[in-house]
């Protein structure tokens, strides 16, 4: 009987420590964001409790009343406008873009800071493009200390604005992201949207595989990192590389075309970054991030699973 209560007491005891480590994030984009709908799941797998937000990023009132009712331990803002069916929508639709992308955030950002919570953005590093210091195939990547030096977009302009501005706020961390990369055939995966271009630029970049750095995203909200992270994976990888696998792994059917930046340029309303981020900052907290070429395997033999499945 004693033990039997010993056992009871130590289950007890595991339980309300699990209880207390339990944190609560307020996900903005946790609703309809392909990225945001990922981080909730995740975040609650990791027997947290994330609740995707209601309210609106320009829409500071309820911003605040809905914070006051949940009382979240962190916020994590993964809305934004990227732009249908790309950033070239941004050209056309320059007031939107800054709602959301500027002054969305912003209010955001001042509303955590006034009510003294850690808030993690996702960001872009799409606000840096391959010049004479970084030169392309080098493997010198910009810093998180690199001035942004690509404004061919709209998108980008309102991205490298909201970069410097969030470096104010002493409670924020922005995490830089880049042409994002599932397990599945998403239209907002990376993979999935170069499929179907008629054509493409054979060029190495920087890209964030989401199975390996979503899961960090908490983490590094519970340690309180702040300022900007290059959130890619070591490394960079080309368009052809890429759609190479998707023929050996989804369909071995598929042929694409390369065609010339300044060719791309003639067809698009705005330029596209093209570059490599250094990663040594976030490597440091997490040195086991596997190298782009490395976790690029895994993506399509999961793809391919999943592909098959379906």
């Amino acid at each position: 009987m004693k033990l039997r209560l010993f056992f009871l007491h130590i289950l007890l005891l595991c339980a309300s420590y699990s209880y207390a480590d339990q944190k609560t994030f307020l996900v903005f984009g946790g609703t309809t964001g392909w990225i945001g709908q990922k981080i909730v799941a995740i975040i609650n797998e990791q027997g947290h409790i994330a609740i995707a937000a209601q309210s609106r990023l320009e829409d500071r009132h309820h911003i605040e009343q809905e914070i006051c009712n949940l009382k979240p331990d962190f916020i994590i803002n993964a809305a934004g406008v990227v732009g249908r069916p790309n950033a070239d929508w941004c050209e056309d639709n320059k007031l939107e873009t800054i709602r959301s992308n500027l002054i969305g955030a912003l209010n955001l950002a001042d509303i955590a800071h006034k009510y003294n919570i850690h808030m993690t953005n996702i960001g872009t590093g799409c606000i840096y493009e391959y010049d004479n210091a970084h030169p392309l195939k080098s493997g010198i990547g910009f810093t998180e200390e690199d001035t942004p030096n690509f404004e061919g977009s709209f998108y980008s302009k309102t991205k490298k604005m909201l970069d410097i501005l969030l470096l104010c706020y002493p409670n924020v961390l922005n995490l830089r992201f880049r042409m994002p990369i599932s397990s599945d055939l998403h239209p907002r995966n990376f993979v999935t949207k170069i499929s179907k271009y008629q054509k493409i630029i054979n060029i190495p970049n920087s890209m964030t595989i989401l199975d390996d750095l979503l899961p960090l995203i908490s983490q590094m909200a519970l340690m309180k990192l702040a300022g900007n992270y290059n959130f890619v994976n070591p490394g960079a990888i080309s368009h052809n590389e890429i759609l190479e696998l998707y023929k050996q792994y989804i369909d071995p059917t598929f042929t694409y075309v390369n065609f010339s930046v300044e060719e791309q340029s003639k067809v698009l309303k705005a330029l596209r970054s093209n570059t490599e981020l250094d990663v040594h900052k976030l490597l440091a907290v997490f040195p086991h991030i596997p190298h782009i070429k490395t976790s690029i395997i895994r993506v399509f033999e999961r793809m391919q699973q999943n592909h098959h499945e379906q």
